[in-house]
Order: structure tokens, then C-alpha cells, then sequence
């Protein structure tokens, strides 16, 4: 069984996913709005993969015999600017979560919880992929600025990615 205090930060980290979800969820919404579909696939599918990493915590503190405690999600913001601009937060948005992930094993580390340590190594391992790829698709915005040549190919690209579940070796 894992501690009070790790169950409230896993807790925590679930409503983390959840308004991920929602964050993603407002950029999709503004994207279709300036016809940019492809990012908005983009965004879709990162709705889902927050959804299936809120859905490993609570998996996992059912499986420790704790409780799940949901509470209220923040309303996320709905007015970008631009492509660039949503990139940009989504970067930002992304370097918080590691972090929030890094503190989490930061405090399964000091309760010598080795299980939480083991589970928390994936979401260490999909930050980084997290970063790398938004931050990669920034640059890459960046690079074409305003040529709408350049920002269709973008979008025609982000088009062509598909949510792939987790398996249960990586849970």
C-alpha cells in the first residue's frame, strides 16, 4: 500500500492528466477554426493519450488499495493566435507535467516506494518524448512562419498521426 501523501500526489497528478485533456481539448477547438485540421488531429490524439495516462493512476492506485479522490478541473484557456502560439503553450504545458512527474518520483524515492518508482519510470520516459516532439513540431513552425505553403505541409503531416493505446507492458 502506498502513503497518504503519495496518494494525494497521484491524486493530484490524475487531475493533471485530466485538465491536459481539456487544455488539448480548447487548442483543438481553435485550430478547426482556422482550418488547420491536421493540428487538430494532432491535438485530438494527445486528448486521448492524456486521457489513457489519467486512466494508468487511477489503475494503479486501485491496485495499491488506495483511493481515487477526484476533484474540480480548471477551466483552460481558449484564445490562441496562431499555430505557432498553440506549440508554444503546449511546450510550456508539457515542461510543467515533467516536472509535476519528476516531484512525484522525487517523493516515491524519499517514502522508499520502489513500486511507485518502477511505475512513475514510463511517464518519466513519455515526458521526454512529450517535449520532443511538440518542441520539434515548433521548430518547424517557426521555420515556415507565415508562408501558408509551408504551414498546410505542417498540418497535412499532423494529420497522418493515430492514437496508439498503451500496452500493458508499458503500463
Amino acid at each position: 500500500m502506498i502513503s497518504d501523501k503519495m496518494t494525494e500526489g497521484l491524486n493530484r497528478q490524475i487531475n493533471n492528466e485530466l485538465y491536459s485533456a481539456y487544455l488539448y481539448l480548447s487548442m483543438e477547438s481553435y485550430a478547426v477554426s482556422l482550418g488547420l485540421n491536421g493540428v487538430a488531429n494532432w491535438l485530438r490524439i494527445q486528448v486521448q493519450e492524456e486521457m489513457s495516462h489519467a486512466a494508468k493512476f487511477i489503475d494503479y492506485i486501485n491496485q495499491q488499495s488506495s483511493r481515487i479522490a477526484l476533484k474540480g478541473i480548471n477551466e483552460p484557456p481558449k484564445d490562441f493566435t496562431s499555430a505557432i502560439d498553440i506549440f508554444e503553450k503546449t511546450v510550456a504545458h508539457e515542461k510543467g507535467v515533467t516536472k509535476k512527474i519528476n516531484e512525484l518520483v522525487d517523493l516515491a524515492k524519499k517514502d522508499n516506494d520502489h513500486a511507485t518508482v518502477t511505475f512513475l519510470q514510463w511517464f518519466v520516459t513519455e515526458q521526454v518524448e512529450e517535449e520532443a516532439t511538440a518542441t520539434e513540431i515548433l521548430q518547424k513552425l517557426k521555420l515556415v512562419g507565415t508562408d501558408g505553403n509551408g504551414l498546410l505541409m505542417i498540418d497535412s503531416q499532423l494529420a497522418t498521426r493515430v492514437f496508439t493505446p498503451p500496452t500493458q507492458t508499458q503500463a
